[in-house]
């Protein structure tokens, strides 16, 4: 009979595998995003003729901060009716369906853009605003 000390003194193979693949898969999220994050950073070329990621306006208004930052209420931007009544607080569902439609998610806003359909595009623009605080 073994000492039980020397029975459980080493992990199994099993064991080791699973830790292995547990550490992989709580890193892949992470490097998922912040590659999603990267895409985002690339993507917003798109919008950045009209808007800044700094707390300066352009034609648009800035989008620093605009999760969690209800619609038309940036200070000193001109704002359609239609934004300031919106009743949007931005949150990455909330802008993608913006970016996807703009005109159908917010009637009568003044964004001169039709949309953006690559999903992936959407996502990595919101993903990508998100992390700026």
């Amino acid at each position: 009979m073994k000492p039980i000390a020397q029975a459980h003194a080493f992990p199994s193979i099993a064991q080791l595998l699973l830790a292995v693949f547990a550490s992989a898969a709580l890193q892949y999220p992470l490097a998922a995003k912040a590659d999603e994050i990267s895409d985002g950073k690339a993507a917003f070329s798109t919008c950045a003729g009209c808007h800044t990621v700094t707390d300066s306006n352009r034609l648009g208004p800035h989008l620093n901060g605009i999760i969690g930052r209800k619609a038309g209420s940036v200070p000193g931007f001109n704002y359609s009716r239609a934004m300031k009544d919106s009743n949007i607080v931005w949150d990455t569902t909330t802008l993608e369906q913006y970016l996807k439609d703009p005109q159908k998610t917010v009637p009568g806003n003044r964004m001169p853009f039709a949309g953006l359909q690559d999903e992936k595009k959407r996502d990595a623009i919101a993903a990508y605003l998100a992390s700026l605080k």
